[in-house]
């Protein structure tokens, strides 16, 4: 970007040149499936001259030429507060797109973006499933460029612009010894695997119980030539079992290492950015007033490590199948650490706080009751099956009742002056909370086994929750202070403005 930004008579731009290159591998990774199984069962066609498979070549050469012509028919027009993009030829579109709009800035680089230095830009705004604008491919140069102009707001000459991004408050960085326990932490091995596991079974249902039921003849053919008794059938699984988890550990771990490797958190002014990922490197940017609500996560490997998860929610609607918006704070850090990240930028509110109110002296009743009828309905199907000895699933019942006892007994909340936070969960726990100026509505909900309990529930609102965060609510309170609490928090949404 070498003339000036700040004029509204700027000059119209391309991207890249090689831009339709970048365009047309994105399109064939919608259409590889369709373009393999139309070459492969194409070739059994009558055609006696064999046409049929160049059908394939022929519907890679429409995406080669609809590539080209997205690049000769795209310019985009930077000025000193808007970016104008202009596309298509026949069917025009112009859309001006003010950066004071623009909640969150990604910058993404593929290993093969870092070859040709050039980056992908997405510029998203609040409660869009799109992004207001997606550039396919600029100069690296100008990719940061332009997410500089965002987080400024404001005019920038062209001198600035041809420095590279200015340096930002460090608020938190991983060594690669973190991103070793985040990888022991997630099971993203697991959830990788898993989708891996149901889209064979869509391409094909019977690939995979063949795969496992020859899996099975053989080890158990082997086990039977060896003779073994059931001590050693025992030892076998337990040893098969430990080598898969230990398996999708390490997998998890490098998953953890390609995504998460050299992850930065920096302040621009009140613009956080997070820049993470080995092979392919991923900047995002959001304004801190966009945040919405806040989560800290901490599981069982979370305890063992002494480690836990600080997570977001932003304005910015992700769209399916994607995952550019700022989430994550910290992925994986100390307590002391996440704690002082939320008194850093919420500095008004005192965390962690410093009374927890808890819940009706009966919510263990309350959550009790899907345990229960579980343990009722397997106690019938266990009794029906194998007589007397089926009562012996009264026992999930005695284990329904502890874990429902430690839920109510850790669950609780807590309210000050701009701050309303809830935790809850046992085996894995999280702490829950957002500004009272971020709050949009409140809903105070009752079953009729709550009225016959004598409780009642508080369900808090706020822009763009989290598609996997657990929901701001307030259960099983006493009616009486669950409807005091509600019009408490009336009164304070009504005469605070919406954030």
């Amino acid at each position: 970007m070498t003339a000036a930004l700040d004029h509204a008579d700027a000059p119209d731009r391309r991207l890249h040149p090689l831009s339709w290159l970048f365009v047309l591998l994105q399109q064939l990774k919608q259409f590889i499936l369709p373009l393999i199984a139309l070459f492969f069962f194409g070739r059994g066609s009558s055609d006696q001259y064999g046409g049929n498979e160049l059908w394939p070549l022929i519907g890679v050469g429409v995406l080669a030429l609809a590539s080209l012509w997205q690049y000769f028919t795209y310019r985009y027009r930077i000025t000193g507060d808007s970016l104008i993009v202009k596309s298509g030829l026949f069917e025009r579109s112009l859309r001006q797109i003010p950066f004071a709009r623009i909640h969150n800035v990604a910058v993404h680089q593929s290993l093969l973006h870092r070859l040709f230095g050039v980056a992908e830009v997405r510029l998203e705004s609040a409660g869009g499933k799109k992004p207001e604008a997606q550039m396919r491919v600029l100069k690296l140069d100008d990719a940061i460029a332009l997410e500089l102009l965002v987080r400024r707001s404001s005019h920038v000459s062209a001198d600035a612009v041809a420095q590279p991004a200015e340096i930002g408050d460090l608020l938190l960085q991983l060594p690669p010894a973190e991103v070793l326990r985040l990888g022991l932490i997630s099971n993203r091995g697991l959830v990788v695997v898993g989708a891996g596991v149901a889209a064979l079974s869509q391409v094909s249902p019977r690939m995979l119980p063949n795969l496992f039921e020859d899996w099975g003849k053989t080890l158990f053919g082997l086990a039977g030539s060896q003779q073994f008794d059931f001590v050693h059938y025992a030892l076998v699984g337990a040893s098969l079992f430990a080598g898969l988890v230990l398996v999708l550990r390490l997998f998890s771990v490098l998953l953890a290492l390609l995504q998460y490797y050299g992850f930065r958190l920096e302040e621009h002014g009140r613009r956080l950015t997070v820049e993470r990922g080995l092979l392919t490197r991923w900047r995002t940017s959001v304004p801190r007033r966009r945040i919405q609500a806040w989560t800290l996560r901490e599981g069982v490997m979370h305890r063992l490590l002494k480690r836990r998860t600080l997570e977001i929610d932003t304005a910015v609607v992700e769209e399916q199948n994607e995952s550019r918006a700022l989430r994550e704070l910290a992925p994986v850090a100390t307590p002391a650490e996440c704690e002082a990240l939320i008194r850093h930028l919420l500095p008004g509110a005192a965390w962690p706080p410093p009374q927890w109110q808890p819940l009706h002296a009966k919510a263990w009743w309350r959550l009790l009751l899907p345990g229960a009828v579980f343990a009722a309905v397997l106690c019938a199907v266990l009794t029906w099956r194998f007589g007397v000895w089926g009562l012996l699933g009264l026992g999930w019942l005695a284990w329904a009742i502890f874990e429902s006892r430690q839920h109510a007994q850790r669950a609780g909340y807590a309210l000050d002056a701009g701050l309303v936070a809830v935790r809850g969960g046992w085996w894995s726990r999280h702490w829950r909370f957002a500004e009272l100026d971020k709050l949009q509505a409140l809903r105070l909900t009752q079953s009729p086994l709550d009225r016959r309990f004598g409780m009642a529930s508080l369900w808090l609102d706020t822009t763009g929750a989290g598609t996997f965060a657990p929901p701001l609510r307030i259960r099983y309170l006493a009616e009486s202070k669950a409807r005091a609490l509600h019009a408490k928090l009336g009164r304070e949404i009504a005469r605070r403005p919406l954030r």
